[in-house]
C-alpha cells in the first residue's frame, strides 16, 4: 500500500510537470558505454563498426517506475571520410504508463588541428514520439479516505500521443591522452506536451578527461580522471569520477551532485565488452528506491584500416 501511494505521488508530480514545467531527459551513468547518446560527435570515433546496448532501471524498489533502454550502431566510412550512426532510445515510466521513443540518425566529421589535436563535429536528427496511457493513471479525486482508490475521476484526458522532430549537435577535441567535449541536444526545442504545449528545453553537456598510463607498457594499466556537467533548464548535474583500467578489467567511481556515488565494473574480451554500475543514493530516498542499476553490453568489431589521417578518440569505454 505504501508503494502504491508513493507511485501515485510520483505520477501526480509528473502530471504537474506536464502542466506547469518542462521535461528532463533520462540520464545514463555509464556515459561512454553509450557514446552516441552522450555526444553525436562520437559517431564513428571507434573507426570500426561498434554496437552498444544499455539498460537502466531507476528506483527498482518501486516496480516499473523508470526503465530506460538504448541501442546504437556506428562506424567510420572511409569513402566519405565521415562517421555515421543510428541511435534508438526508449524511456518507460510506470509499467508503460508514459513512454518516449526516439530514433536518431547521426553524422560526424573530423578536422585535424595539428599533429597532436583533432576535432570531431557531429549533427543529429531525431524523430520522437511520446505517449500516455490515461487508463493507468490515478488522480486525487479517486481516493476514498477509508477504501483507497475506488472513485471515478472527473479529470478530462488530454492527447494520447505526440510526435516531433528534433536536432542536436556536438564536438569533441582530443589528443592521444586528453579530450574535451561539448554537446547541445534539442536545439529546436520540440513540442512534446500531451495536456498543452510544452517545449523540450535544450540540454547542454560538457565532458573532459585524460588517460594516464601507469607503469610499463606491458602492464596495460591506466588511470583516467573525468568530469561531466549537464544542464537542462533548472536541472544541473556535476559528475566527478575516475576509471582504472588493468588489462581487460575496468573499475570506476563517480560522485554526483551531493546525491549519489556511482560504482562501476566492466571487462572486455575480444570484440565483446560488458559493464555494470550501481547508483548508491545518499539522500533520504535511499531506503524507498534502492538506488539505480545499469547494464551495458557492447561489441567493437574489427575492420580493415587503411592509413587515413583519421584518429580514433581517446574517450573511455564505460
Amino acid at each position: 500500500m505504501k508503494k502504491s501511494y508513493l507511485l501515485f505521488i510520483l505520477f501526480s508530480l509528473s502530471l504537474i510537470t506536464y502542466k506547469s514545467a518542462k521535461a528532463q531527459d533520462p540520464i545514463f551513468t555509464q556515459f561512454y558505454a553509450n557514446p552516441l547518446y552522450l555526444n553525436p560527435a562520437l559517431a564513428g570515433s571507434n573507426i570500426c563498426p561498434r554496437v552498444a546496448i544499455n539498460y537502466r532501471n531507476q528506483w527498482p524498489n518501486i516496480s516499473g517506475t523508470y526503465v530506460t533502454t538504448s541501442a546504437s550502431i556506428d562506424r567510420y566510412i572511409f569513402g566519405i571520410k565521415s562517421g555515421i550512426g543510428l541511435l534508438v532510445t526508449n524511456d518507460n515510466a510506470g509499467n508503460g504508463t508514459l513512454k518516449t521513443t526516439n530514433i536518431s540518425a547521426i553524422y560526424s566529421k573530423q578536422i585535424q588541428i595539428n599533429r597532436n589535436f583533432s576535432v570531431n563535429a557531429g549533427l543529429q536528427a531525431t524523430y520522437g514520439q511520446k505517449s500516455l496511457d490515461w487508463s493507468k493513471l490515478t488522480f486525487g479525486d479517486m481516493i476514498d479516505e477509508r477504501r483507497g482508490f475506488v472513485k471515478y475521476t472527473e479529470e478530462v484526458p488530454g492527447k494520447n500521443q505526440r510526435s516531433y522532430v528534433d536536432f542536436s549537435a556536438g564536438a569533441v577535441m582530443f589528443s592521444k591522452y586528453v579530450f574535451v567535449g561539448f554537446a547541445a541536444h534539442h536545439l529546436t526545442q520540440p513540442n512534446e506536451g500531451l495536456i498543452h504545449d510544452s517545449k523540450l528545453p535544450v540540454k547542454f553537456t560538457g565532458h573532459a578527461g585524460a588517460t594516464i598510463p601507469v607503469g610499463s607498457k606491458s602492464s596495460e594499466t591506466s588511470v583516467s580522471p573525468n568530469i561531466l556537467y549537464q544542464q537542462q533548464q533548472d536541472f544541473r548535474q556535476l559528475n566527478l569520477g575516475v576509471y582504472v583500467t588493468k588489462g581487460s578489467l575496468v573499475g570506476g567511481l563517480w560522485y554526483r551532485n551531493q546525491d549519489s556515488f556511482i560504482l562501476l565494473v566492466g571487462f572486455t574480451h575480444g570484440v565483446f565488452k560488458a559493464g555494470y554500475s550501481y547508483d548508491v543514493t545518499v539522500s533520504k530516498l535511499t531506503n524507498a528506491t534502492a538506488g539505480s542499476h545499469e547494464i551495458s553490453v557492447g561489441m567493437n568489431f574489427g575492420c580493415k584500416k587503411p592509413r587515413p589521417k583519421y584518429r580514433p578518440s581517446t574517450c573511455p569505454s564505460f
